[in-house]
């Protein structure tokens, strides 16, 4: 049996023991895709098919891909917080290049992002990617994750999202670290104050922690308000502080900054 498809078995008995059915379609058809990719992939690769990391270094090429897979299918299957695991419809695992050398990330799933198991892609996820394509990256060039994978419960009938807890991100951020790991961007945003207290279990208010580097595993952290503070707030001085939050990251990573991006906001342009 194929490493991929014994992860596949492992996800089905996960979820037959928490007797959810629908979850166990889903994990069925993933599983008939991984047996699939098992019986057609190579051999093996070459073993000297090198990618260069952000450290000065070298890494395996292809052993980002299964090692990464490998965690998504943990994350799949998690039931450490049975609250969520019973609310949810989707994980949110993450997406985005595995050779990043920019990452994003939030607080948790939203409702839209929990329906189609994809961060950020409701009206906040759109204003990212504006952000993003103005910065000079393809949303396909960079990584996007959540501290917290599942959509924090809210009572039946309830409009709306809730903030996850302190306990949830807790339980959950060994998977980022473990995404962050993998991938070594060069620099992380980190996008609002609840993922700032998921990183770094930061208590201060937003506009006193943004605009500042932290590290977190050894990686650059900048933080910036969420895109929804914006969808929010529409002053032109609060777009201009995000803006000057990616303009250092810009700079921090050593891409070119056109006279049109530096201006970006001194005037009536919008992203």
């Amino acid at each position: 049996m194929t490493q991929s498809f014994e992860h596949g078995v492992s996800l089905v008995i996960e979820a037959l023991r928490f007797g959810n059915v629908r979850t166990n379609q889903s994990i069925l058809a993933r599983i008939g895709r991984l047996r699939s990719l098992d019986i057609k992939r190579p051999p093996s690769t070459l073993p000297d098919s090198k990618s260069h990391n952000h450290s000065g270094g070298t890494r395996e090429a292809d052993s980002i891909g299964p090692a990464m897979e490998e965690l998504r299918l943990r994350v799949l299957a998690c039931s450490k917080c049975p609250h969520l695991v019973e609310f949810r419809q989707n994980v949110v695992f993450g997406v985005g290049s595995l050779e990043a050398d920019l990452m994003f990330v939030g607080e948790a799933p939203g409702a839209e992002e929990d329906r189609l198991g994809q961060p950020f892609v409701g009206r906040a996820g759109q204003l990212l990617t504006r952000i993003i394509e103005t910065m000079g990256f393809a949303r396909s060039e960079v990584y996007i994750a959540n501290v917290l994978k599942c959509r924090p419960d809210i009572p039946e009938g309830s409009p709306g999202n809730r903030a996850p807890n302190l306990e949830e991100m807790q339980t959950c951020l060994p998977y980022l670290r473990e995404q962050i790991h993998l991938i070594q961007p060069k620099a992380i945003v980190a996008l609002g104050g609840v993922a700032m207290r998921g990183l770094f279990n930061a208590t201060a208010p937003m506009k006193d922690l943004r605009g500042q580097w932290r590290k977190f595993g050894g990686i650059p952290v900048m933080a910036t308000f969420h895109p929804s503070f914006l969808l929010r707030n529409q002053a032109l001085t609060e777009k201009r502080k995000v803006w000057e939050d990616m303009l250092q990251v810009l700079e921090f990573l050593g891409r070119p900054v056109s006279e049109r991006q530096q201006n970006f906001f001194l005037s009536n342009k919008s992203l």
